[in-house]
């Protein structure tokens, strides 16, 4: 080996690691997320749509404030709210509640194939948001993966489209808008911290909203209903986006948000095993279409700011 090529070797493997390290991070937010769908099935069992969104999004600023309070953590900079603002609506608070209200009209099932949409959507604010461009042979695979995606919700409800749809297409923008302001936060600040001051900045509103939802809507406390309230809370809510945000913050939100193009098909296998939901036979075929497009999208090569936005 030349004295060149062994300099070079682990600038490589520096370049090579956080990308490891971020599609790894990212990943297993993708299989928390994954659980949200089934989780909130469950704790619509116990507590209406109101109560549950709430009640989750205090139990995980709780979470996140003991972790704040532990680490004593400072509060942002002034000039980072504006963005916490923007992950908490469209995190927090806006994705749960109008996913929340569609699950009370669609399936699980339904609802996570139409939610595949959002890698696409991220990607596209991302972009519009940073004013990077990905390469062509980007964009053809992430489109490529959201029609496999739109094709097999269309086959599963018949060609139609089911009465939650609305709230599921409102979500993937208010989600999108969230992942893209927190990714670029994640540059400035650790991502735990990112979701933890979201998580915080809405207790008030959280607080207020499971007062009312539990003055008015009936609760009947069942296992599943407060097992599926406490992995919304800490898995998908906290636990999720903390790793999320960090692998985001690592490998950009355009080739992170590419890795969710498996998270409806994840769900799928949640929703059998989890609700006793039917598996269309057509799932495999799509699986395997959505992960050629994911590996696609892994290994173009990025702009180097994209990688960074």
């Amino acid at each position: 080996m030349t004295a060149q090529n062994s300099a070079t070797l682990p600038a490589a493997i520096a370049v090579k690691h956080p990308l490891l390290r971020g599609t790894a991070l990212a990943s297993l937010g993708v299989v928390a997320f994954s659980l949200t769908f089934p989780a909130t099935a469950w704790g619509l069992e116990s507590f209406g749509p109101w109560s549950l969104v709430a009640l989750r999004s205090v139990l995980a600023a709780a979470i996140a404030g003991a972790f704040l309070l532990a680490r004593r953590v400072r509060p942002p900079a002034r000039e980072h709210w504006a963005g916490l603002a923007v992950v908490a609506a469209g995190v927090v608070v806006g994705f749960p509640l109008l996913t929340t209200l569609a699950l009370q009209t669609s399936t699980t099932s339904h609802a996570a194939v139409v939610v595949g949409l959002l890698p696409l959507t991220t990607a596209a604010l991302s972009a519009l948001r940073t004013g990077t461009r990905p390469p062509r042979a980007f964009w053809a695979a992430a489109v490529g993966g959201a029609l496999v995606v739109l094709g097999f919700t269309l086959a599963q409800s018949g060609g139609g489209l089911s009465a939650g749809d609305g709230y599921l297409f409102a979500a993937l923008l208010v989600c999108a808008a969230g992942y893209t302001e927190g990714g670029r936060l994640a540059r400035v600040l650790p991502g735990w911290q990112v979701i933890g001051w979201a998580l915080v900045l809405c207790l008030p509103l959280t607080v207020a909203g499971s007062a009312l939802g539990l003055a008015y809507e009936p609760v009947h406390l069942t296992g599943h209903g407060l097992a599926g309230l406490v992995w919304a809370a800490a898995g998908s809510t906290f636990l999720g986006l903390y790793v999320w945000y960090r692998g985001m913050a690592e490998i950009g939100a355009p080739r992170a948000s590419q890795l969710q193009l498996a998270q409806p098909l994840l769900t799928l296998v949640w929703s059998v095993a989890l609700l006793g939901e039917h598996l269309a036979p057509a799932a495999p075929a799509a699986a395997c279409a959505v992960l050629v497009c994911i590996a696609v999208t892994q290994r173009v090569k990025q702009p180097q700011n994209d990688l960074n936005c």
